[in-house]
């Protein structure tokens, strides 16, 4: 049986601090930098049971031991992961798991999973230049719902990513992060999977435990301080048979992201529009749609916690029951003021000498006050008097109970039957939670008769742009311009109800290296769904403008300047108090007349697996070969605006958004995934790892069931697709590691992934009813949009990752690593997700009683997603944290961490063939300062 013994320790016990202070166990000798002291036998979360059942619970003390732990598990696997333990967690500039992975090889995050924008905290992970969705995130080697808080992510850009906003990192014990796939792993995640160990009582060293933080975090924008607490309590009896664990946390915080957004791309000056036969010059050029100065301001409030009880009633059974929650409040304002250029544009009134066309974009332009002929739109002439015609459009957003969560609950067995054979099981259920009660929302038109202007930056810098008149009160609002608008009544649900059973048959000995058979099975039955969207309109004297609000704010007097543009300024805003008001008197909510069909959907997969998995031991070697057989059958429910071989009612009549139908789509599939991993010890401290396999992703569920987004200024629009085919993805990777010190990696790997049916976008005319001209009409008017729409491709994505850990001396280290990775889709078009260049760089100091670190990540652009049916791309961003710690007795300790310190602009642009790459959208949100105190017994 030696070969099945280790002398990889697993990870972090013994009471770790909850923000990662330093101390050794009692009853145990104080560990060394660099060292670990074993404590007691027992198997941990994240090892590798396949190869070994007798693991020494070790105490880590300090970011060098932890890096050490990781590295000693990285070393020791079969396959090729990447580890963080619960000491780097906390002594990382990290306030979610996502801002910790990050600084790993090979990995991207991104702050946003939908058009929303960039923002401060990091939400979602991809591996290896993919899209998140190809990214299998587990906790506790299970499914987790998840839920988003804003509402394009909960109906129409839905996709199978975990928001990681959801998940503090002081609930976690360890990360394992899998690049390659093995058998008995679940399958879902095509680029890997990144699984989250939580801790269990029986881990912890003392008969009780008490570990809790509290502090409060500084945002330079929004210049305030919100409050932060986490706790936890875990006792054990005196034979570590029985334990319970406690953990709670309640994070606070305030969020202002200013920003530039050009809403709608951009218009293309027709050859007979007025503009263009007054200046020939300018036809077939383009120019910005809807140029707005953005502010957006949140309140985000994370509170939950988790409960584990842990039981061994026999020597050879152990039960777990584990319940997490987690719960987003996430209540916001968004507002903005736009220069409505496709007013005024085609009509040319007022068109100043001195205007630019660059690479056929009007680059700039100035638009005088046009006097007595008024403001014209492209169906009026120049003569036409149309004084009430807008220069602007003014939107306030306002959404109270915008919020997110997830839970989930487990109950754990393993029975070791003899000592050749053990059982595990799991079963369980998760769900998540995405809400928008309510949208309180005016949109006003403004300036007329003010002129305008606009001089354009490129994709670097926000356009320059200014409206006439007073833009500090709202007495340049027009009466005859405006909408009510916004979905609510928004509940969508992700949940799972799962069972697994895993057994492992471990040999004495065989003629062929067999060291241990893995065979398992498992079923799930997962449902995503949104029964319910009210998209409300305006109705009675809304229009009336004795009945506006008649107070209001402004933006921060630096919101130019923190942006670094000319814009205009200071720009009033109504409160959310009194936009609630308004839409309580003035907005249509009707459950039937405004129900919006386009955005209700219900996807219901239940999965079959079953795998069987061999795992090999020689002299310096070892590895495993295993099939997974997966079989999915699919339910998908959707609403069309016509009818389709799929219709099962309909048409439904009595929406005001136009008659539909609903439509059903039953199918099944399965899979056969086959993988193998070898490992070999070239010598004792230089490995090498190879690994061929085939993964899995099912499509985004709004991929599949996806609403229609239409813009009725341009006609352009987004929608889904049933018969979309699960993405399989044949992987190859190779790595060579030298762990030439206790915390020293120098490595290199090489990988590829050939994707069969990824899932990419094409353009599709349909008909839909275009609301603003059947409101300018009074009756209802059609129109054909082009429509993009997700489709099965080919593809491949390859790179390169490098990594290099040094320490220097005892007290000092550094991390250095690159990835390059490129991907490309077979018909061209590129693949979401994918930065050519990925790289990070963190130093540490540390000793007995201080701590520090600083980290830089950078991620060179990638494409995020298509808009209105122009490919829109993330331009590279670079961030930079830092973090210390201050032991001030053996029980408290002091913790700083700075967040976003470079204040990282994140910039969007479109890329277009006819105007060459324009700015879609610019933000910053500014730093943010953690103080907390930690406190141990």
């Amino acid at each position: 049986m030696s070969h099945r013994k280790t002398l990889l320790a697993a990870s972090i016990v013994a009471g770790l601090c909850l923000s990662g202070s330093v101390y050794a166990a009692d009853n145990a000798p104080a560990a060394q930098p660099g060292s670990a002291a074993t404590t007691q036998d027992t198997a941990q979360p994240g090892a590798d049971k396949s190869k070994a059942k007798e693991l020494g619970t070790v105490t880590v003390v300090g970011i060098r031991d932890s890096e050490a732990e990781s590295l000693n598990l990285k070393k020791a696997a079969d396959t090729h992961i990447e580890v963080i333990t619960a000491e780097d967690i906390g002594k990382l500039p990290a306030k979610n798991v996502a801002d910790t992975l990050q600084r790993l090889p090979g990995i991207n995050i991104s702050s946003s999973s939908a058009n929303e924008g960039g923002f401060d905290e990091n939400d979602r992970v991809s591996l290896r230049g993919t899209n998140p969705s190809m990214t299998q995130t587990l906790v506790n080697g299970h499914t987790v719902g998840t839920g988003d808080w804003f509402v394009l992510n909960q109906v129409q850009t839905v996709g199978r990513s975990v928001s990681y906003s959801l998940l503090p990192a002081e609930t976690v014990s360890e990360v394992v992060v899998h690049k390659t796939s093995e058998a008995k792993l679940q399958e879902g995640g095509s680029a890997g999977t990144v699984d989250i160990i939580t801790r269990k009582p029986l881990e912890f060293a003392k008969p009780i435990t008490m570990q809790g933080s509290i502090g409060g975090v500084y945002s330079d924008l929004p210049g305030d301080v919100k409050p932060q607490f986490n706790g936890l309590f875990n006792w054990k009896n005196s034979d570590s048979t029985f334990g319970v664990m406690a953990q709670a946390f309640y994070e606070k915080r305030s969020l202002q992201r200013d920003g530039q957004e050009i809403v709608g791309g951009y218009n293309k000056i027709g050859a007979t529009d007025p503009i263009a036969v007054a200046h020939p010059d300018l036809a077939g050029v383009y120019y910005p749609n809807l140029i707005g100065q953005t502010l957006f301001t949140q309140t985000r409030t994370r509170k939950g916690g988790t409960i584990d009880i842990e039981w061994k009633p026999l020597d050879n059974l152990t039960l777990n029951l584990n319940s997490f929650y987690s719960d987003l409040k996430a209540d916001n304002y968004n507002r903005n003021y736009m220069l409505w250029s496709s007013k005024f544009v085609p009509s040319g009134v007022g068109l100043q000498p001195g205007y630019t066309v660059s690479g056929n974009m009007l680059k700039n332009a100035t638009f005088a006050p046009p006097g007595a002929a008024g403001i014209c739109d492209a169906t009026t002439t120049p003569a036409t008097t149309c004084a009430n015609t807008p220069y602007g459009v003014y939107d306030m957003i306002s959404r109270p109970g915008a919020s997110s969560s997830t839970s989930y609950t487990t109950l754990d067995a393993e029975w070791r039957a003899n000592d050749h054979l053990t059982f595990t099981g799991q079963l369980g259920t998760t769900q998540g939670k995405g809400n928008s009660d309510q949208q309180d929302v005016l949109e006003l038109g403004y300036g007329a008769g003010g002129g305008a202007s606009w001089n354009m930056n490129g994709t670097g810098k926000p356009t320059n742009w200014s409206v006439g008149g007073d833009n500090s009160t709202p007495s340049g609002i027009l009466p005859s311009a405006g909408w009510i608008f916004g979905d609510q009544d928004i509940h969508v649900k992700d949940k799972e109800n799962f069972g697994q059973v895993d057994g492992e048959w471990a040999f004495d000995s065989s003629p062929i290296y067999l060291s241990t058979l893995d065979f398992g099975l498992r079923y799930s039955d997962h449902t995503r769904e949104n029964k319910t969207d009210i998209g409300q309109g305006p109705t009675g004297d809304w229009q009336n403008l004795a009945n506006y609000p008649t107070n209001w704010s402004n933006y921060p007097s630096s919101f130019n300047s923190d942006l670094g543009v000319n814009g205009p300024g200071p720009v009033w805003y109504y409160s959310p108090g009194s936009l609630a008001a308004f839409d309580a008197r003035f907005a249509n909510r009707d459950p039937v007349t405004r129900f919006n069909w386009q955005n209700v959907y219900k996807v219901n997969e239940k999965d079959t697996a079953a795998y069987l998995q061999a795992n090999f031991t020689g002299d310096r070697w070892s590895g495993n070969v295993g099939l997974r057989y997966v079989y999915t059958k699919e339910a998908i429910t959707y609403n069309s605006p016509q009818a389709t071989p799929y219709t099962t009612v309909g048409p439904i009549t009595g929406s005001a958004f136009g008659d539909y139908y609903s439509n059903t789509y039953n199918h099944s599939y399965d899979k056969v995934l086959p993988s193998a991993n070898l490992r070999f010890s070239l010598t004792d401290d230089v490995i090498a790892r190879f690994a061929a396999s085939q993964t899995m992703t099912r499509p985004d569920y709004s991929a599949l069931a996806g609403s229609y987004s239409l813009d009725d200024l341009t006609h352009t629009g987004t929608g889904g697709n049933p018969q979309l085919k699960a993405l399989t993805s044949t992987n190859f990777d190779a790595a060579l590691e030298w762990y030439f010190a206790p915390r020293g990696l120098v490595s290199a790997a090489v990988y590829n992934m050939a994707l069969s049916n990824y899932v990419n976008f094409g353009n599709q005319n349909m008909v839909f009813k275009d609301q603003q001209a059947s409101k300018a009409a009074g009756h209802d008017v059609l129109a054909t949009y082009q429509v993009s729409v997700p489709t099965n491709v080919d593809g491949n994505v390859k790179g390169v990752e490098l990594n290099y850990i040094q320490p220097i001396a005892d007290n000092w280290g550094v991390q250095v690593n690159y990835t390059y990775a490129q991907g490309r889709a077979d018909n061209g078009q590129p693949l979401q997700g994918t930065s050519k260049h990925t790289y990070n760089a963190s130093a540490y100091f540390e000793n007995e009683l201080f701590n520090a670190r600083l980290s830089y990540t950078y991620r060179s652009s990638f494409f995020d997603g298509v808009s209105r049916s122009d490919t829109y791309y993330q331009a590279g961003v670079g961030n930079l944290a830092f973090s210390a710690g201050y032991n001030v007795t053996s029980w408290m300790s002091l913790r700083f961490d700075a967040m976003n310190l470079n204040n990282p602009k994140y910039r969007y642009y479109t890329v277009n063939p006819a105007y060459g790459n324009q700015l879609n959208s610019y933000y910053v949100n500014g730093r943010q300062y953690y103080l907390t105190a930690n406190f141990k017994y």
